[in-house]
This record gives structure tokens, C-alpha cells and sequence, in this order.
């Protein structure tokens, strides 16, 4: 189930100025979310049709559809973050998303090969990260969205954000510096489309504040609250580093694909025995 699906980012990733369409955005998420945090996994990362299929509740034409969009664009796509040099002193660093990438149509499937800058950012390594489940954002169809509650649940222990200037907000959203440049159209045809999906969708209801000097808005504060108050499950553990969700979920046994074979029903399709057993197993061996 999606729900039991644990994204992890680095924060600079989330505030990390970039464009990714929704299905580049979702194939990312997968690939992050299937590697468990595990750098090695992400050096060589399968996404099958079928998973994209199940996870984001799409046709198998539309998951195939997806995919070959994705791996045609993704190669090319790039982000921007800040960072600290061992002297204090401020850097930009520009780096792609992947650096390499293969579409096997008639297999339903994506190999990539996430660039080594971005891996660290990907996974658990300084536990700097805001922690969210998949099924939060698989109902998502904006990609503004996807970008407008991983930039606000980062903030999930205060349930509100400082003020986005908003130029930065643009970039958080990945709004190209021509798109919408009248505050009305960015407002009913990004912001207010991102805020009514996440609250639709997602396990936070939301509103924005707007910030003006003189008549002009000059950024963005939010502030939101849980619909399932009480502890987060995806709060992390003092003790033991981990979150009650992946404390409480149960170990997959991994087994190789001839073993996994080995269990199918008379006439099931490989997808379908993939599927079927993805809750108890993790199938190695897939290349």
C-alpha cells in the first residue's frame, strides 16, 4: 500500500529550486521511496510500470505512459541548492537529477542511475530530513502540490512557516521565472490549486497569509494543522532513529526472482505476482 511508503528528503533537496513535471516528480518519489533510504540502491534503481500503476492509482497505458514521458526529460533536468563550504562561506551548487537513465517500453520499465550529489540528499545519512508517507501526495495530479507539502510539512512541529518572499516561493514551486508572471494567474492557477489539493488529499488542511508592502504582495506565511492530531507516525524516535511507522511495519523476506516465480498461481502474470507479493516479499534479482 502507498500509505505504508515512507519518502525521506533532505531538506536543502525540499527547498532546492527545480522543475520536474508530475510524472518525473512521481518517478523520483518511487525510486527514493522503494530505495528505503539505502544509498547503494539508488546508485542502480528499477521502477516497473506496475508499481507506478498501484502506487498513484493510474491504468497500467497510463503508468507506461508516464514512465516514457519521464525518461525522456528527466536526463536533462537540473537543481540548484546552497550550501556551507568548510569555511563558512556560502555556495551554489547546480547538479542533475540522474546521470543516466534507460527506458525498456515493451518491459514497463525505468533503470536509472541517480548522480552522486544528489544520493546523500536522498537518504538517511544525517537525518536531516522531512519524512512523509507516499500515499500522502499520490493523490496529487499538480506538482505544484507535491512541491507545496513537502515545503510545508517540513515544518510539520509548528504547523506554520516563516515568510516566503516571493521570488523563493516561485522556485520552492518550481515556477519558471516567465510562468505566471501576473499575481492573479499565480494565485488561481498555481497556489490555489496546490492549497485545495493538499487539503483534499493530503493529511493536512492548510491556508496562506499574503505579506504586502503597500499594495503589492511581496510573499507567502502558512500555517496548517493535522486532521489526525495525536503523535505522528512518522515522527522519529529519540532512541532508536527510527519512525513508528517503519517500526511497526513488517520486514519483507527477500527472495530471488525464480523463488518469487516459484509461488505464482496457474496463468498470473508476472505484475500481478509482483504485486500480490510485494506486502511480505521484496523480489531481488529483477535486472
Amino acid at each position: 500500500m502507498a500509505d505504508d511508503i515512507v519518502v525521506k528528503k533532505d531538506n536543502a533537496l525540499v527547498r532546492a529550486a527545480y522543475t520536474l513535471s508530475l510524472a518525473e516528480h512521481r518517478l523520483i518519489l518511487l525510486a527514493v521511496a522503494d530505495a528505503a533510504g539505502k544509498p547503494d540502491m539508488l546508485k542502480d534503481m528499477t521502477v516497473y510500470a506496475e508499481q507506478y500503476a498501484d502506487r498513484f492509482k493510474v491504468t497500467r497505458q497510463a503508468a507506461y505512459m508516464a514512465l516514457g514521458e519521464a525518461s525522456r526529460q528527466l536526463f536533462e533536468r537540473r537543481f540548484s541548492y546552497d550550501r556551507l563550504s568548510s569555511k563558512g562561506r556560502p555556495r551554489k551548487v547546480v547538479s542533475r537529477w540522474i546521470q543516466r537513465i534507460e527506458y525498456g517500453e515493451s518491459e514497463g520499465l525505468v533503470k536509472l542511475r541517480f548522480a552522486d550529489d544528489v544520493i546523500p540528499l536522498l537518504t538517511d545519512l544525517q537525518r536531516r530530513f522531512t519524512y512523509y508517507s507516499l500515499g500522502q501526495v499520490a493523490g496529487l495530479t499538480s506538482t505544484y502540490a507535491v512541491r507545496l507539502y513537502e515545503l510545508l510539512i517540513a515544518w510539520r512541529s509548528t504547523g506554520k512557516t516563516p515568510v516566503f518572499e516571493v521570488a523563493d516561493f516561485r522556485q520552492h514551486l518550481g515556477i519558471e521565472p516567465d510562468e505566471y508572471p501576473r499575481m492573479t494567474d499565480f494565485k488561481r492557477r498555481a497556489l490555489d490549486v496546490a492549497i485545495k489539493q493538499v487539503n483534499e488529499h493530503t493529511d493536512i488542511v492548510a491556508s496562506y497569509e499574503q505579506h504586502k508592502r503597500g499594495r503589492t504582495i511581496t510573499g507567502f506565511s502558512f500555517t496548517f494543522t493535522l486532521k489526525n492530531p495525536g503523535r505522528d507516525p512518522n515522527t522519529i524516535d529519540l532512541l532508536t532513529g527510527a519512525t513508528d511507522a517503519e517500526r511497526a511495519r513488517p520486514k519483507r523476506k527477500r527472495i530471488t526472482r525464480a523463488e518469487a516465480e516459484g509461488m505464482a498461481k496457474p496463468g498470473e502474470e508476472w505484475g500481478e505476482l509482483l504485486k500480490r507479493l510485494s506486502s511480505e516479499f521484496f523480489v531481488t534479482g529483477m535486472n
